[in-house]
């Protein structure tokens, strides 16, 4: 997501800060911003938009010194300006801070600062960082972020410095990316690799519930608490475009394996902290609004409108609201009935698709209230909905989807159990169920993730074939429908998805021997009528492929030729788990068939024309 790059030492520190912040634009920013101490003391300089920028105000004012943090930021709390840019500062501009991730609990504590008498300048949840730290110093830079930190919950990834011990710069990691670099009388922070590749290849990765204090000759290892560790030195050798792909070969494997992230990033601040119910403080929507909804319209394109059928699925099964799926390049040419007791839920990973954002502002003429899933805070789609849910997972690279659908899938997850705790359509047990089902899922997906290449060999079997179908029933079959366009997307393979329950109206003409079909089998109240659905196209030859629970791995495996298990969890959350599978699988195919994985042939990654 956001970029964090820290130096201290006798270098250029504007320049090292500068260059640093130019080797995570991968990982896309809306803003950006220094803080060095100078002969003047501690100044900030930041800009909205591109580097560029920043760098043109920096021309007219460099900024000399011997410390520094800087930082892209990509808009989570506040819009994209000056202002929500890092670094930020205490109202004594004596302390400044640059942060990754969410402090779930900001509200609270700004709400306290400001009864102690704190002003505040931005809409973010970072700037009551330096606040606290403020507030708890006492001549003692680590041990006042260390005290600041007690207070915060939610993810975190800190380069902070004070005007008043100008030779340390601190750095902490909970829950986000941070690495220390090591030099010959500097030092360096990143949340990359990338970002001090330049300068060294030692450091020392942090893990969460650590942190760090660094001097231009030293840097010291501490737990939180401030029990001193050890960390062996790690010697990088990665050239510079593999240490932006994370070590991975392409980008979207690297997202691919950011998804357990994106999943904690989307709930952060979205649960309450006994893990009992949805909170969600940004939505506009009152209680009598949600109360009065009649109908739901879901709309998107591509792999957002594939989110949306699950998400329908998901609403109608907590809620009981009737819910309706749109093409949004349809929408506006069928008439939609659409009015004030309508929410439409407008779904978009860029926040810029031109046929969602025309049958946004479709609906919003028509009076529906708009609700924007959105992975870009200042997006336009974002600017006109009427209500946003951020689904923070990052920026992304790769053109074909992946940890922006699982997101949305997470999104839809939240929204539906908050709408029927406020209708009362579930009750407190199952919302709490579902909860610590979903809370699960991270280290659910880190397992599959660890055993990805089991899916390999299948893939580069299936990459000989010019034509396959996906089927399943359900949500099963929403989740087919993003497999076969994740597979098309990439492997250029022809493939279809297909209700199961289809196949003998007409599919079934199209099986002949070999032919691979691939079957999601996790819904359990179809899991017999699947299970003859997959019997019917063995009988004819096919090739078969299961991607279902352990638990009924043996019994399938008589009927297939592979089984690939996902983790156990509710119906609901199966599509967060099974998706992933089907990534791997277009992932691995492509691969075989050496394509360029991140960008396939044709197609752009936000669609801005209709």
């Amino acid at each position: 997501m956001c970029g964090i790059v820290g130096y201290i030492g006798n270098g250029s520190t504007q320049s090292v800060l500068v260059e640093g912040l130019k080797k995570l634009e991968y990982r896309g920013y809306d803003s950006a911003g220094i803080a060095v101490f100078t002969n003047k003391g501690l100044e900030v300089v930041k800009a909205q938009g591109r580097l560029v920028n920043l760098e043109a105000k920096l021309e007219d004012e460099p900024l000399v010194g011997t410390a520094g943090i800087g930082h892209t930021r990509w808009a989570t709390h506040g819009k994209p300006s000056d202002a929500n840019s890092h670094p930020h500062t205490d109202e004594s501009q004596k302390f400044s801070v640059v942060h990754n991730g969410i402090v779930e609990n900001y509200l609270d504590l700004k709400d306290e600062l400001i009864a102690q008498g704190h002003t505040f300048t931005s809409e973010t949840d970072t700037e009551i960082i330096a606040h606290l730290i403020a507030r708890a110093y006492d001549g003692d830079i680590v041990k006042a972020v260390r005290e600041a930190i007690t207070h915060m919950r939610g993810a975190f990834a800190l380069g902070v410095l004070t005007e008043y011990e100008p030779t340390k710069l601190v750095a902490v990691r909970q829950a986000s990316p941070l690495i220390i670099g090591l030099g010959d009388g500097e030092n360096f922070i990143g949340s990359d690799i990338p970002a001090i590749l330049e300068y060294t290849r030692n450091v020392y990765i942090l893990n969460d519930g650590e942190m760090a204090v660094l001097t231009q000759d030293s840097v010291e290892l501490m737990t939180i608490e401030g029990n001193f560790i050890s960390r062996e030195m790690i010697h990088v050798d990665w050239d510079a475009v593999t240490a932006e792909k994370g070590g991975f070969e392409y980008f979207m494997l690297k997202e691919i394996h950011e998804q357990p992230k994106a999943y904690r990033d989307t709930m952060l601040g979205r649960i309450d902290e006994q893990g009992e119910k949805v909170i969600l403080p940004e939505l506009k929507l009152t209680p009598d609004q949600i109360m009065n909804i009649r109908n739901i319209q879901i709309i998107g394109c591509g792999t957002a409108y594939h989110a949306g059928l699950v998400g329908r699925n998901v609403i109608e099964t907590l809620v009981r609201i009737p819910v309706e799926t749109d093409v949004a390049s349809e929408y506006r040419y069928r008439s939609p009935i659409v009015s004030p007791d309508t929410l439409v839920i407008v779904v978009s990973q860029s926040g810029e698709t031109a046929d969602t954002l025309a049958a946004l502002r479709e609906a919003k003429a028509n009076g529906a209230h708009v609700l924007a899933i959105t992975n870009v805070v200042g997006s336009s789609i974002a600017r006109d909905a009427d209500d946003v849910i951020a689904t923070l997972a990052g920026p992304e690279i790769a053109v074909a989807s992946t940890k922006a659908y699982t997101s949305q899938l997470i999104a839809f997850y939240l929204l539906g159990l908050y709408l029927a705790e406020v209708r009362g359509t579930q009750t407190p047990e199952a919302v709490k169920e579902m909860i610590q089902a979903m809370q699960a899922l991270p280290e659910q997906l880190d397992m599959m993730l660890e055993q990805s290449e089991s899916i390999k060999a299948y893939a580069e079997q299936i990459s000989h074939h010019e034509h396959l179908f996906f089927i399943g029933r359900g949500l099963d079959f929403a989740v087919a429908q993003e497999g076969s366009l994740k597979l098309k997307e990439i492997s250029y393979i022809h493939s279809e998805a297909y209700p199961a329950g289809e196949l003998k109206h007409g599919t079934l003409a199209l099986i002949e021997d070999g032919t691979p079909v691939i079957a999601l089998v996790t819904q359990e109240s179809v899991l017999e009528k699947t299970v003859s659905n997959i019997k019917e196209v063995s009988a004819r030859g096919a090739d078969i492929m299961v991607i279902t629970y352990e638990e009924h791995a043996a019994t399938l495996l008589k009927s297939v030729d592979q089984v690939f298990v996902i983790p156990k969890t509710l119906p609901l959350l199966s599509p967060a788990l099974a998706v992933v599978s089907l990534q791997l699988l277009s992932y691995y195919a492509s691969l075989a068939l050496g394509n360029d994985v991140d960008k396939p042939r044709n197609l752009a990654k936000s669609v801005t024309v209709e």
